[in-house]
């Protein structure tokens, strides 16, 4: 089982419900698959069922279930995931996601494009915390 100070930084900025959620699943999938990156997939795909991606960090979903079309056809679907982004969420949820980003535009996106641009400032604000956090 991987320690905390092993989690990927996004989960180190999580609640530690998203930590547990994360550990126990790679605990578990280590014991089906072994260890390396298919462990790490699927405890990354547990912690996608609960919690979103918002910025640099992940934080509880109102609903828990499938993010995206990737991950409700699961591993064989050709579908494209939104890297965290709760795509299967409401507009609504996802301007509010978007004003705590500071997306500008937002405001006449459609969904499509509110879920593509949530993943663009999510991916920026990580590289901005990973960046920051390396030169510690």
């Amino acid at each position: 089982m991987p320690a905390r100070k092993d989690l990927p930084g996004t989960l180190k900025r999580s609640p530690k419900k998203a930590q547990n959620t994360y550990l126990k699943a790679h605990d578990s999938a280590v014991e089906e698959y072994g260890e390396g990156e298919r462990a790490h997939r699927t405890a990354l795909a547990a912690v996608k069922h609960s919690f979103e991606k918002v910025g640099d960090h992940w934080e509880p979903k109102a609903k828990k279930g499938p993010s995206d079309k990737k991950a409700a056809g699961g591993r064989d679907t050709k579908a494209a995931t939104k890297g965290g982004v709760d795509a299967n969420a409401s507009k609504e949820h996802l301007l509010g996601i978007a004003k705590k980003l500071d997306i500008s535009g937002r405001s006449s996106m459609k969904k499509p494009e509110l879920v593509d641009a949530i993943q663009k400032a999510n991916a920026k604000s990580t590289r901005k915390a990973s960046a920051k956090s390396a030169k510690k």
